[in-house]
């Protein structure tokens, strides 16, 4: 599986971005994409996530209500709608997806994911 992760950029707080991460090498139908990001000098952190199966979709706290992710089945890509930019934003955004879902819990650790796109820089100025 490859990761395609796209749409980063200098945007002014208040503002607006949207990623997109295509998919590629294979097709499953059961399976979960994420998004995370990493700030300097910071751990990386599960920002959203989305279930292919159903579309059900889950947030960190910090972005909820700004954020939305979204799927498109035809291109094989996940969104992530960015609204409201906040600094604390500023970070490298990266999508990353797994193969298999099992029970009912959100996978929202980055060990939980087995593949990853390469990253794209979203910075917000104030």
């Amino acid at each position: 599986v490859q990761l395609q992760a796209s749409g980063g950029g200098l945007v002014q707080a208040g503002g607006s971005l949207r990623l997109s991460c295509a998919a590629s090498g294979r097709t499953f139908s059961s399976y979960a994409m994420g998004w995370f990001r990493q700030a300097p000098g910071k751990e990386r952190e599960f920002v959203a996530a989305i279930r292919w199966s159903d579309s059900s979709t889950y947030y960190a706290d910090s972005v909820k209500g700004r954020f939305t992710i979204s799927r498109d089945n035809a291109k094989n890509t996940v969104y992530l709608e960015m609204n409201s930019l906040k600094p604390e934003d500023t970070a490298v955004y990266y999508c990353a997806a797994r193969l298999q879902w099992y029970g009912s819990s959100w996978y929202t650790e980055d060990y939980q994911y087995s593949y990853w796109g390469q990253g794209t820089q979203v910075t917000v100025s104030s």
